[in-house]
């Protein structure tokens, strides 16, 4: 089997203008359109079960990403590890992403009021009216949900361990 790794990039990591028209067609057919957002820095076991479970509430799933200089406002100087386009590439490449569009604000509010998906989706550790963007997708007949994490992962816990293993770093 040969992957077009090229073709899934053109394919699935877009702009938000293009991406309002896909959105827009996919809910004119009556398929659900799931969105989340985040960093996703260094992808692991707990981003992947989190993603799969956002990606089952619909048939669409889109991801905002981070751009580096929301990145570096929010986590700080050092963040992210890698860049935008490596961590939208490594997103697009998952089978039951269809979307990443990449975000420079703090938060996805512009992104989220423009794209409109039918479901919006974070993490637990969020209440429904703490969401960033829950007010519009709710206004607009949309469902907010959340998902619990794994417990024990998250790339700022990763970093640190690296950090320790390396001499005089910690």
């Amino acid at each position: 089997m040969r992957i077009d790794l090229e073709k899934i990039l053109i394919n699935k990591i877009s702009t938000v203008s293009l991406l309002k028209t896909d959105v827009q067609n996919w809910q004119s057919k009556g398929q659900k359109v799931v969105f989340t957002n985040g960093v996703f820095d260094l992808l692991h076991i707990g981003h992947i079960t989190y993603l799969a479970k956002a990606a089952e509430l619909g048939e669409k799933l889109i991801i905002g990403l981070n751009a580096d200089n929301s990145v570096r406002r929010i986590k700080g100087e050092s963040r992210p590890v890698n860049d935008q386009n490596n961590r939208a590439a490594i997103l697009a490449a998952l089978f039951f992403v269809d979307a990443v569009v990449l975000f420079d604000e703090d938060t996805p509010l512009n992104l989220i009021s423009t794209l409109l998906p039918d479901i919006l989706v974070k993490g637990a550790d969020y209440s429904v009216e703490n969401i960033v963007g829950s007010k519009e997708v709710l206004a607009n007949g949309g469902e907010v949900k959340t998902i619990d994490f794994v417990k024990g992962y998250s790339s700022t816990a990763i970093i640190e361990k690296i950090r320790q293993q390396i001499p005089g770093k910690a």
